[in-house]
């Protein structure tokens, strides 16, 4: 049990973070728009779903666990879009379920990567 609560708190904590961050009415953006920060917090967020489907970092993410966390990242994406809608001064962008989209895959490649880096690493030992 500690061990599941170790893999997914993590992923309740970041989805309430983009939840509240989502809330914010009429957010002042930063050069560049807000495309490279979904991109960047969708990375992460896509991190922490590949940890906690594969069962923890330097396992191995198997195509399942790949899958999953990006279905799961994208459909959560999607869901802030909509969330945004009833939110005063946001709205709902294909371009940032596209950003989303993209970080998602990027964060679940990364822990793919370092479960064949952690692997070969242990084999050397």
């Amino acid at each position: 049990m500690r061990a599941r609560i170790s893999l997914w708190a993590p992923v309740a904590i970041y989805m309430a973070v983009i939840f509240y961050a989502s809330s914010l009415p009429e957010v002042t953006l930063p050069p560049g728009g807000d495309k490279p920060w979904h991109l960047i917090g969708y990375t992460g967020f896509g991190i922490v779903l590949a940890r906690a489907f594969a069962g923890g970092f330097f396992r191995r993410v198997t195509g399942t666990a790949a899958a999953l966390a990006i279905a799961f990242g994208v459909a959560y994406g999607a869901s802030d879009e909509v969330h945004q809608m009833f939110v005063p001064g946001r709205s709902a962008e294909v371009a940032d379920l596209v950003a989303d989209a993209s970080g998602i895959v990027i964060g679940t490649a990364a822990c793919w990567a370092c479960g064949i880096i952690g692997r070969f690493s242990r084999d050397d030992v």
